[in-house]
């Protein structure tokens, strides 16, 4: 029998849906590029996770759109609440390549304060099978809810379902002003058992709809370190379940803890689908930075299905790479289609996305020229337009029904419009855009290795680091340390 030293480890089961990166595109061939936009931010402090454990992150771990928008940027806010939100753009040389551009997209949803949020109607749903039985579990999930619940208000409504081997109803719908209660039950919480996913779904939902507010928010907060082992466990069967329930005006958020089994495909996948969003709680600051500090753009949407279609003029630019997004590209048809799900906006929300442009004449084309091609017509279009970007959204509670029921914004994107040089909220998300390459295997950026990534980042943000860009310089030097240095334990590869 072997000792207690060299007992063999828990496997890692961690599960990553598998992707590749966006191709460079050639214009004259495919003008349009369609996506749904992304509020997501769990794949980079689940990264995070990784390298200060001195792991290295399987490459499919990385969704560089979830890295870009974990950041803010400042992106001007609307000025009224006619628009739910604003939308800029800025175009410069990139960063890494002068004979390349960057288009950053920027939208800024209009902000709520706290104490003008309609009233919430929440579920949490609670994992407390025997696998959250670890520090950064159920006991981190426990203080994380605590937070939120310290922020609740007397309109407010709360609801615990617990999932084990079977669901259970810990705690009906509760007042805000009842705290202690609240409280009371989250603390009473223990681990042990297996897993049914599937039922506490069900049963969370049930109690969404017996408190459900309308005008309010009404949403089920999921919560778990892994996968569905037992009642519900086929991941298209809970997709199935999740789109249907969000028909009745309720939204999923998920939040990842933990790590060894942890299913970041499925926690992903379930918030896409049920209208919500998806963050990865690896420390008690991230868990005020999900849901104290963003507690409005977590809780409240203010626009719906929102798509992004941008058409690159020919004539100006000869290629076209998106950054990241991969699992959110639509079909070209379906952007006017407002039967198609798209990803949702929350108060004061930031959603960033970069393009990376060759131009016409660039000696920086990465596609070979075709032999049998003509060059695209020798105009510049209208006033000199290198693209036009269109943005559709809903406001919330709308009829997905009417032919006139969402709403288009349009916005020309002009040669004129080209920087000299990108501004600092540009480089740093180029910077992080880079990150997110390297650590995948660093073959879109032309040569910036893990120095010249940190250096640019330093820059970015001269000498007023705040938190998280110190935080983000640091772990570049970490990831250049692990990867460059002695070999990295390495987590688990894509399911």
């Amino acid at each position: 029998m072997p000792s207690a030293g060299l007992m063999a480890q828990p496997a890692n089961t961690e599960k990553y849906a598998e992707r590749e990166d966006n191709p460079v595109r050639r214009t004259a061939d495919e003008p349009l590029s369609t996506f749904s936009i992304d509020v997501d931010t769990g794949s980079y402090s689940n990264v995070r996770r990784m390298l200060n454990q001195g792991v290295r992150p399987p490459a499919d771990s990385v969704r560089a759109e979830e890295f870009i928008n974990y950041f803010d940027y400042n992106h001007p806010a609307p000025t009224t609440r006619d628009t739910p939100f604003r939308v800029t753009t800025e175009l410069a040389p990139a960063p890494w390549n002068a004979q390349r551009q960057l288009l950053m997209i920027g939208i800024k949803g209009y902000d709520v304060p706290k104490a003008a949020l309609p009233p919430a109607n929440l579920v949490f749903l609670i994992d407390t099978s025997g696998s959250m039985d670890a520090p950064d579990k159920l006991p981190l999930l426990k203080s994380a809810f605590s937070m939120l619940t310290r922020q609740l208000r007397p309109q407010d409504r709360i609801s615990i379902v617990v999932y084990a081997g079977s669901a259970g109803l810990v705690l009906p719908p509760t007042s805000g002003d009842r705290q202690g209660e609240i409280l009371e039950a989250l603390d009473r919480l223990q681990a042990g058992g297996s897993t049914n996913g599937g039922d506490g779904i069900r049963l969370a939902y049930a109690m969404a709809k017996q408190a459900y507010v309308k005008g309010g928010v009404n949403r089920v907060i999921l919560a778990t370190d892994g996968d569905f082992n037992v009642g519900t466990v086929n991941q298209n069967a809970l997709e199935t379940l999740v789109a249907d329930q969000r028909k009745s005006g309720i939204a999923l958020t998920t939040l990842g803890f933990g790590q060894g089994n942890y299913n970041d495909a499925l926690s992903e996948k379930l918030a896409d689908v049920g209208d919500g969003n998806h963050a990865y709680i690896d420390t008690v600051q991230e868990a005020r930075k999900v849901l104290v500090e963003e507690m409005g753009s977590t809780m409240l949407t203010i626009a719906r299905d929102v798509k992004i279609q941008v058409e690159f003029n020919p004539a100006l630019v000869s290629e076209y790479r998106l950054i990241g997004y991969e699992n959110r590209i639509l079909k070209h048809e379906d952007f006017d289609n407002d039967k198609v799900d798209a990803g949702d906006i929350g108060a004061g929300h930031e959603v960033t996305a970069l393009y990376e442009l060759t131009p016409v004449g660039s000696t920086a084309a990465r596609l070979p020229v075709l032999r049998y091609r003509d060059a695209p017509a020798a105009q510049a279009g209208k006033g000199g337009e290198i693209a036009n970007l269109k943005l559709r959204y809903k406001r919330p509670g709308q009829d997905d029904g009417g032919a006139d029921s969402s709403r288009l914004i349009q916005t020309p994107i002009l040669r004129s419009q080209l920087r000299a040089r990108p501004s600092e909220s540009m480089r740093f998300a180029a910077s992080v855009a880079a990150f997110a390459d390297a650590l995948r295997g660093g073959s879109r950026y032309d040569g910036w290795g893990w120095e010249r990534i940190a250096r640019e980042a330093r820059a970015a943000c001269s000498d007023d680091c705040g938190n998280q860009q110190g935080e983000f310089i640091g772990l570049v030097q970490r990831a250049r340390a692990l990867i460059e240095g002695e070999p990295a334990r390495t987590a688990a590869v894509s399911d």
